[in-house]
């Protein structure tokens, strides 16, 4: 049964063991493709943009880590662990005179943690609050992976390996026959330079805060980036759901972009067509639900690393 030490929770290494070897189980299940792919050097445009395009490995999501106001019994295997630091019973920090025990306890050293990653903290706190407050717009139809390469030549595409469903011609005029108003920096800095003149919206690392909204797929995306970030004191079952929603997102978006996918299974969303826009912005709007519901748990996690003792 779990106990207490001072303010934090102490699970004992009956309990947190299989849940550890859970959380592997459950990451290397979501993993086995790409790791698969990866020793063959074969990509996969919707499965491998989470560790292309982000910069957590396999092995990193497959660490467990309880989060904050919890510690760790008989956890001698993480005392060199960056941002742990070993617990007396009572849950005061050893140091001095106070021994390391045989079965140490171990917790995040949140005071290390804030000093080196305070700025983060503040910034991922600022961000994902204006997201959250923000309006959400869904009339983007995807038209950032057009605008991606519009007027581009098949040396310069990302995915040379699969072609432009409507060739490159018949791309450049859905990119020409459309408004496009895309708000996330992280996107539009991807645009062929013919392409981002057409933008409405010119957004930049600076204006981040007030751009971005809760209806752009990246945003949601990038919430499994803010999760990872705040490593080790996230709990591991929150950025592994994040990291499920960013993979899902992921297939939404490379089934309405320019791409031709059907070989790998993924039908197409023409949002070209009436009927194609109206399936994708469906689609969209569910996804907004859930990274705002995930949004919500982020900020909780940032509110509770900055108020923790």
């Amino acid at each position: 049964m779990p106990l207490t030490a001072g303010t934090l929770t102490v699970l004992p290494a009956a309990e947190w063991r299989p849940l550890q070897e859970e959380h592997r189980a459950r990451v290397d299940a979501l993993t086995r493709n790409h790791r698969a792919r990866a020793g063959g050097q074969i990509p996969h445009p919707v499965e491998d943009f989470l560790f292309t395009y982000y910069s957590l490995r396999p092995a990193q999501l497959g660490r467990w880590y309880p989060g904050v106001g919890v510690a760790l019994a008989d956890a001698a295997e993480r005392l060199n662990w960056r941002f742990h630091r070993q617990l007396p019973a009572d849950g005061a920090p050893v140091g001095g005179d106070r021994p390391h025990c045989g079965n140490p306890l171990v917790a995040v050293d949140l005071d290390a943690f804030r000093q080196t990653r305070g700025s983060q903290l503040a910034f991922t706190a600022r961000l994902l609050g204006a997201t959250a407050a923000a309006p959400g717009h869904f009339g983007c139809f995807g038209l950032h992976e057009w605008a991606m390469v519009f007027q581009q030549d098949d040396g310069g595409r990302r995915h040379q390996d699969w072609p432009l469903r409507l060739g490159q011609a018949g791309t450049d005029d859905v990119v020409r026959d459309h408004q496009i108003r895309c708000t996330h920096f992280d996107a539009f800095r991807f645009f062929t330079p013919q392409a981002r003149p057409l933008n409405d919206l010119q957004p930049d690392r600076g204006s981040q805060l007030e751009m971005e909204q809760p209806g752009c797929l990246h945003a949601s995306m990038d919430l499994y980036k803010w999760a990872y970030k705040l490593i080790p004191a996230m709990p591991s079952g929150l950025l592994v759901d994040a990291f499920v929603l960013a993979r899902s997102i992921r297939e939404l978006d490379m089934r309405a972009s320019p791409y031709d996918l059907t070989e790998l299974g993924y039908e197409p969303i023409q949002i070209e067509t009436p009927a194609g826009k109206a399936e994708y912005v469906t689609a969209q709007r569910g996804f907004a639900r859930q990274a705002q519901l995930l949004r919500r748990r982020l900020l909780d996690t940032v509110a509770e690393v900055l108020a923790a003792e």
